[in-house]
């Protein structure tokens, strides 16, 4: 019984599942957040265009 109680401390599979998984999260939300902030540059980008042909 103690020898699996040892390998089951040693094992340190679970826990590099858990920070592989927070890496993803943490890469997709940047991803998230800059997609935004582009959405919004584009956006407005494109109203500006669409004043300045509206005013000609």
């Amino acid at each position: 019984m103690s020898k699996i109680f040892a390998r089951f401390v040693k094992d340190e599979s679970g826990a590099t599942a858990i920070e592989y998984g927070l890496i993803a999260a943490l890469i997709a939300l940047a991803i998230m957040a800059g997609a935004g902030a582009l959405g919004n540059t584009i956006s407005a980008k494109f109203n500006s265009i669409a004043s300045t042909l509206n005013g000609a």
